[in-house]
């Protein structure tokens, strides 16, 4: 495609060498009218050439268990309780501060990565299996699991650009991960690794693999 697809956020095609499909179509925008609006273009520009296979849809966003951990934690040591007002009051002045970090507003608001032409999407869900239900674990325990789990992808840091996407009530899967990498190898060595993380290994099951190469990468207004 030559012309760029409306609204605030980029949009990329991707030519798929692995999973069900042939194209992969990803689009980024901060508002959901503007979501919509991108999908009809593309729809009228070359909508009668596909079929859509599956598809998901999913906020960017950035994990809070160490904020709401130490809360928890606190709010037991002063005689309190997570959800009093007091926590609440925390939590909202903890997360304000944390969208105005470097970190977190890249992973809220990710911009086309550059140089990186391979792509990686895949859906997963956190496990509810009897012994093996992530939402029954305590708070501070998931959030050690996912701080490991968050030194294991830091170590790929300038090679993978990775892309969490949350869609509890928006679609089948709970996340989509989007890995953006300059060699596919990485890809395949970051997620193995992770892999043998706790909370992949006993906490997380994965679908579909959709592998392959940035086509254009048509940049919104």
């Amino acid at each position: 495609m030559s012309a760029a697809l409306s609204g605030r956020g980029w949009s990329a095609l991707v030519s798929l060498v692995g999973g069900p499909a042939d194209l992969l179509v990803m689009h980024f925008r901060e508002r959901v009218e503007e979501l919509e609006a991108a999908r009809w273009e593309l729809a009228a520009t070359i909508g009668d050439q596909l079929q859509r296979v599956w598809s998901q849809l999913g906020v960017t966003e950035a994990g809070l268990y160490h904020i709401t951990a130490e809360l928890a934690r606190a709010a037991a040591e002063r005689g309190g309780s997570v959800g009093d007002e007091r926590y609440v009051a925390e939590l909202a002045n903890r997360a304000a501060a944390e969208r105005e970090s470097e970190h977190v507003r890249r992973r809220l608001y990710p911009v086309q990565p550059d140089g990186m032409s391979y792509v990686s999407f895949y859906p997963m869900s956190k496990r509810r299996a009897p012994g093996q239900n992530w939402y029954a674990l305590p708070l501070d325990e998931r959030s050690r699991l996912m701080r490991a789990h968050g030194v294991t992808g830091r170590k790929y840091a300038g090679r993978v650009q990775q892309i969490i996407t949350g869609a509890i009530g928006l679609s089948e899967w709970e996340w989509g991960v989007t890995l953006f990498a300059r060699d596919l190898l990485d890809v395949k060595r970051l997620v193995t690794e992770m892999r043998f993380d706790e909370v992949s290994a006993a906490y997380a099951d994965f679908g579909e693999f959709y592998v392959g190469r940035v086509l254009t990468v048509p940049a919104g207004d």
